[in-house]
């Protein structure tokens, strides 16, 4: 069974679902994926406790913990800036736990080119903490919007999705898209689960599959979500 710890914000986490449910499927209801969605929406804002390190990280912790008493395999987070403390969450979690920038990072290397330039928009604390440059960096280079864009455009976007204003959010986003693509990126990371529900709320599930132009962090999650959730079920019992 998954565990998903959503609520940061609850569409990502139920848009982070809808992408899990679309990749398998299912013909019957018992052919989809068992997961546990733990909208855990009293989670404090992380971009602005950064500085409140332990006092978020407890928070994660207590929705880890409860995932792994939901007797989950694995847990995943449908939440860019809250990988800022995977590293403690981990080492405190006695299940995995999958990391969603190093996902990213992996299906970049398998299909970006090699010291290419990559875009990212994401909130102001995935930005400052750096959880994308921690594996990008190694084998791309990664391009920030200015300030101007970040604040104007990328924070008001945000905010908008979590309003559940989602087509004032779609134009508040496509300046800095554009200016990304100015600075010549050949992807943009899509660093906030709520930019995803932005640009692709009036698209097809298959254009979001087929997009040449974004990484969308939940839709890649969702797939190795799905890659260990089957590695798992297939595996045969033993009894001895």
């Amino acid at each position: 069974m998954i565990g998903i710890l959503g609520g940061m914000g609850t569409q990502a986490g139920l848009d982070f679902c809808i992408k899990l449910a679309k990749l398998n499927k299912g013909k019957t209801d018992q052919q989809y994926p068992l997961f546990v969605l733990y909208n855990k929406s009293n989670i404090p804002g992380r971009p602005e406790n950064l500085h409140k390190y332990n006092k978020v990280l407890k928070s994660l912790l207590s929705g880890c913990k409860f995932l792994e008493k939901s007797k989950c395999k694995f847990i995943v987070i449908p939440c860019n800036t809250a990988h800022y403390w995977f590293d403690d969450l981990q080492k405190k979690t006695n299940i995995p736990i999958i990391s969603m920038p190093k996902e990213v990072y992996v299906h970049s290397i398998k299909t970006c080119k090699k010291n290419s330039r990559i875009g990212i928009l994401a909130t102001e604390g995935t930005l400052k903490t750096g959880i994308y440059n921690k594996f990008f960096d190694k084998n791309f280079t990664i391009i920030k919007p200015s300030k101007s864009v970040q604040k104007k455009n990328v924070n008001k976007a945000i905010k908008l999705v979590k309003m559940g204003k989602i087509k004032e959010a779609e134009k508040a986003i496509r300046t800095a898209v554009n200016s990304l693509i100015r600075m010549k990126c050949s992807k943009i990371i899509l660093g906030c689960t709520e930019l995803p529900i932005a640009i692709f709320a009036y698209k097809s599930f298959q254009k979001i599959k087929k997009s040449k132009t974004f990484l969308d962090p939940n839709l890649i999650l969702a797939h190795s979500s799905m890659r260990r959730y089957k590695s798992l079920i297939s595996k045969p019992k033993t009894f001895w």
